[in-house]
């Protein structure tokens, strides 16, 4: 049962993650500043956050109109929710 904790706060932590750091990089992007890199937006999203990526691609409205993130992030969101699914058959 303490696995199942481990893995929830991981996934929750994640996506939190992932959700602020498409808000950050929006912030930046508004300002001309550094930026967060495409990659490390789409592996934070491979890496479990899908869900977080998402979700800041739509509250913050960034990065909607990249093929890359428009189509990757669903796809990703899709395959994550597939392997759950047959991970708990």
């Amino acid at each position: 049962m303490q696995m199942i904790q481990y893995i929830i706060g991981y996934i929750v932590m994640v996506n939190v993650l992932a959700f602020f750091l498409y808000g950050i990089d929006k912030w930046k992007a508004k300002r001309s500043q550094w930026r967060i890199s495409e990659a490390t937006l789409l592996g934070v999203a491979a890496i479990g956050g899908s869900v977080g990526a998402w979700m800041g691609m739509k509250v913050w409205h960034h990065k909607t109109l990249h093929k890359k993130f428009k189509y990757g992030v669903p796809l990703i969101l899709i395959a994550q929710m597939t392997l759950l699914f047959l991970g708990l058959r």
